[in-house]
């Protein structure tokens, strides 16, 4: 049983770390061939970045957003926590050494970034953007920055969503970018570009409702311990039900979650860790009201 359980958990890790390396290489094809090229500054570390980078070029954009990310990653692994913050460093470190690596001269002479329309940038850089993001996302992961800061802002004051917080963050870097390039403009077209990121990332992580779910009804003998993971490491509450078993007629505890969809995954690799026997039950929940979905993600 110790060995089917170490092989699924190598397993997970394979397949998280396949996906999280996916959505790094859309993110850093949308800084490096679309946002930097064309002088949009998409909000975050990776936009202060970017600006840096126009005012002095012999400094990748990569290596700047992962200097900059060093004490954001520090500050976040005092007040939320290291366990948090492991694949989003992971994350951060590959997507920075993909958009540095876009420079190199082989791929340079190979793949062109895309210097047309502007609004096409906002659109086709957006999206890939997004849905890089994404993907980091709902593996548990962030691109670091401006999401590690507003965690901890949401921690000490937690009436305030997230996506608040972030909006406030991307407004300093937007309005940093018409100063910077000396043109509105490109502070428009970043605005443009931040507004198609958002909705891919809504879209792809919380699907077309905004305030959806899912639901997850767990049967295990280990409920105690299984209640307490999801408290800790989920920061999602849960409901004991009593329930008698059909066949044995021993009773029961079913333990009810409602989550986001990006966390369902998640949640059932750290239900099974504790019990490989857990019997769990996803559905999904058209409307999610009530703390805690009003004020967490991006909303």
């Amino acid at each position: 049983m110790k060995q089917k359980l170490s092989f699924q958990r190598v397993k997970n890790f394979i397949i998280d770390y396949a996906i999280i390396i996916a959505g790094c290489f859309l993110y850093a094809v949308s800084m490096a061939l679309f946002s930097s090229p064309n002088d949009i500054a998409p909000g975050g570390v990776i936009g202060i970045s970017i600006l840096i980078n126009h005012l002095f070029p012999l400094v990748p954009i990569g290596v700047l957003s992962l200097v900059l990310n060093i004490p954001l990653f520090i500050w976040g692994g005092v007040e939320i926590g290291w366990k948090y913050l492991s694949r989003s460093l992971s994350a951060t470190v590959i997507s920075s050494i993909m958009i540095d690596s876009f420079e190199l001269e082989f791929i340079a002479n190979i793949i062109k970034p895309y210097t047309g329309n502007p609004l096409l940038v906002c659109i086709f850089g957006g999206i890939l953007s997004g849905a890089g993001m994404s993907l980091i996302f709902n593996r548990g992961g962030s691109t670091g920055g401006t999401d590690i800061v507003s965690r901890i802002m949401h921690k000490k004051k937690p009436h305030v969503s997230l996506g608040k917080f972030m909006l406030l963050c991307d407004a300093f870097v937007v309005t940093a970018s018409a100063i910077v390039y000396g043109n509105i403009e490109n502070a428009l077209y970043a605005i443009v570009f931040i507004f198609v990121t958002t909705k891919v990332i809504d879209t792809m992580v919380y699907g077309f409702a905004r305030n959806n779910g899912k639901l997850l009804f767990v049967v295990t003998s280990h409920y105690e311990e299984v209640t307490e993971v999801i408290l800790k490491e989920i920061d999602r509450g849960v409901t004991l039900l009593d329930a008698q078993g059909g066949y044995n007629k021993d009773n029961k505890k079913v333990i009810l979650c409602a989550v986001r969809p990006n966390q369902v995954h998640q949640t059932t690799v750290l239900v099974h860790s504790i019990d490989p026997n857990a019997f769990v039950i996803v559905t999904t929940a058209g409307t999610i009201s009530g703390e805690g979905f009003e004020s967490d993600g991006l909303s």
